[in-house]
């Protein structure tokens, strides 16, 4: 997110005050088992660290700071913390497959408020058999079929609508673009909601909502506010008072 150091409490608090109902950010797990809002596998980037989540415990990573200032925190802060928001989950590692399960079968209400998504629809199969309920998105196999035959003009085989309800579909793959009205009319056909990442630009946040798109994942939610004012498909996120967790 461009507005804060991206996957922090400051960047998802941010986004909510400007009223964005829908909190996208990706998550790995630390060697003692807490999800944590992480984009890469090693710290390097946004830490200057030169070690990798997975090697380190959460109090390890309490020491580190994102762009010098902020804490990484984990996922449970983070939807405590904003009680009304809903959660587009990335996982970039498969043990975060169980302990996303763990986490959602300590909070079972927060499954109605995640919508998971990642690479390998084994992962997404194994996280909906060990939390059964849990709405995730097309993995990459079935999302690049579904692509594929759409802009053929045949029905997609072998894309499963339970195996995910959403379709996470990038703007472009280099410098193909990987959305288009087809693609967006198919899915919807299937009974598949399509979100685009990632959209900064707000004449392609028109171009998109024009195509009917469900949803847009952008660094700059201000923008992406200001387009949705514009056309009266704005709807703000209600406020709420922060939920304490159990220490």
């Amino acid at each position: 997110m461009a507005l804060a150091p991206e996957n922090t409490l400051a960047a998802f608090g941010r986004a909510t005050s400007l009223g964005l109902s829908y909190l996208e950010t990706d998550v790995h797990t630390t060697r003692d088992g807490h999800v944590v809002c992480f984009h890469d596998a090693t710290l390097r980037r946004v830490t200057g660290h030169p070690g990798k989540v997975a090697d380190l415990d959460l109090a390890d990573l309490r020491r580190l700071r994102v762009d010098g200032t902020d804490q990484i925190p984990t996922l449970a802060e983070a939807m405590a913390t904003f009680p009304q928001a809903r959660f587009a989950i990335d996982l970039k590692d498969e043990a975060s497959i169980g302990a996303m399960a763990q986490l959602l079968h300590a909070h079972p209400s927060w499954a109605a408020r995640v919508l998971v998504a990642g690479a390998w629809s084994r992962w997404l199969r194994r996280l909906q058999d060990e939390a059964p309920g849990v709405t995730t998105a097309l993995g990459w196999r079935s999302l690049t079929t579904l692509i594929a035959c759409s802009r053929g003009g045949v029905r997609p085989v072998g894309v499963r609508p339970g195996t995910g309800v959403f379709a996470h579909v990038p703007i472009r793959l280099g410098r193909l673009p990987i959305h288009s009205e087809r693609v967006i009319a198919r899915a919807h056909e299937m009974g598949i909601r399509v979100v685009v990442w990632t959209v900064d630009d707000p004449a392609t946040m028109r171009s998109l909502l024009d195509a009917g798109v469900d949803g847009i994942i952008t660094d700059r939610p201000d923008v992406l506010r200001e387009v949705l004012i514009s056309r009266g498909q704005w709807t703000p996120l209600p406020s709420a008072a922060p939920v304490t967790l159990p220490r």
